[in-house]
């Protein structure tokens, strides 16, 4: 077998970007910019009708298929270099997280940032969702800045770290509870997606999902906005965000915590305070047994949408089953799937014929 290059498929892909971009990765003096978007949620969330729309690109979306690329340009002005952003949307909810370590690396990990995208029609599975995907990505992360520090000692056999991307992200001195929270390795947006459904939840509810998304996303230090792909004003301004991480350009400076309107915090704009506790349930929450303020809102929100017991894992079970693409209309290929029916046919026949052996066999001991 020959040797496979040792460039990832993050590198090539952008090199391919760069080629067709007129190559040298320079126009004019200009130095093009690159940035990595990592889109993960929950399953059948609307990631890619976000991302389509977010593009501009007029197009039918399609389930993802477990990890897709993708990438967009944005033209700085008149005859000057576009800027790149590295598109990697994570299909399957939390059933593939593993699959996050593919757009991780040491080389994408200096421009990254991560999208998370949240059903809000589907609170009983945010916490669960929200939980899963964080961790895996936040463990690769680590992974990846470990092992580029110990690359980058190794290189220099010093151990001064002056260029090394850590596994941290440096706040500004004023930002609102700076000690208190814990904010994620890279910039991290979280959106809530279906808006025009959560619209139809129970007051109650549609506050407690309010308020436990600010305290996660604030905890983060991430942003946080509500979007629905049915309201044009709110695509335009979860546009705004997306294009803030994937091309550099200003977020914006809309904001709103109204609970009775969609919310659109960027990060820094919210504090503890303006969050408050959490709401209160059918239980004192000082009997709750919590090891820190996220397992407490975790508690407290588990109360008000807790997981189905059986249903849930076997909802679960069915998530992890992933649809076979060789038999997705799709991906048809007439020839290829005749050989295919052909080969299946002669491993139906090799079982029947070996069943037919065991059982001789057994007869004759």
């Amino acid at each position: 077998m020959p040797k496979i290059s040792s460039d990832t498929l993050w590198e090539l892909a952008a090199a391919e970007v760069q080629s067709r971009e007129g190559g040298g990765g320079e126009d004019g003096g200009e130095t093009l910019s690159e940035r990595t978007v990592v889109l993960m949620g929950s399953k059948a969330g609307g990631k890619t009708s976000i991302l389509l729309r977010c593009l501009d690109r007029d197009e039918p979306p399609k389930p993802t298929l477990a990890l897709e690329y993708t990438f967009g340009r944005r033209a700085r002005g008149h005859n000057t270099p576009k800027d790149i952003a590295h598109l990697w949307e994570l299909g399957g909810g939390t059933s593939l997280s593993d699959l996050i370590q593919i757009p991780i690396t040491p080389v994408s990990i200096k421009s990254l940032s991560v999208i998370l995208i949240l059903d809000l029609s589907k609170p009983n599975t945010l916490w669960g969702t929200t939980e899963k995907l964080l961790q895996s990505a936040h463990a690769q992360l680590e992974k990846v800045s470990s092992q580029t520090q110990q690359a980058e000692k190794s290189r220099h056999r010093s151990k001064q770290q002056t260029s090394v991307h850590s596994a941290a992200r440096d706040l500004p001195k004023d930002y609102p509870d700076r000690e208190l929270i814990s904010p994620f390795p890279v910039p991290l947006l979280i959106i809530g997606s279906k808006y025009d459904l959560f619209q139809e939840l129970d007051s109650d509810k549609k506050k407690m999902v309010n308020k436990t998304l600010r305290f996660i996303a604030h905890y983060y230090a991430a942003s946080l906005i509500f979007t629905s792909i049915k309201s044009e004003s709110l695509m335009s301004k979860t546009k705004n965000l997306f294009s803030h991480l994937a091309f550099g350009l200003d977020r914006g400076k809309a904001v709103s915590c109204d609970p009775n309107k969609p919310l659109i915090i960027p990060a820094g704009s919210d504090s503890f305070s303006q969050i408050g506790s959490p709401p209160t349930v059918d239980v004192d929450i000082t009997s709750l047994h919590a090891k820190n303020p996220m397992d407490l809102w975790k508690k407290v929100y588990e109360r008000v949408f807790p997981t189905e017991g059986i249903s849930s894992l076997q909802s679960t079970s069915k998530e992890s089953e992933l649809k076979d693409p060789a038999k997705d209309p799709q991906y048809s290929e007439p020839q290829i799937d005749a050989m295919r029916a052909q080969k299946d046919q002669e491993l139906e026949q090799y079982k029947r014929n070996a069943a037919k052996s065991w059982k001789g066999l057994e007869l004759e001991t």
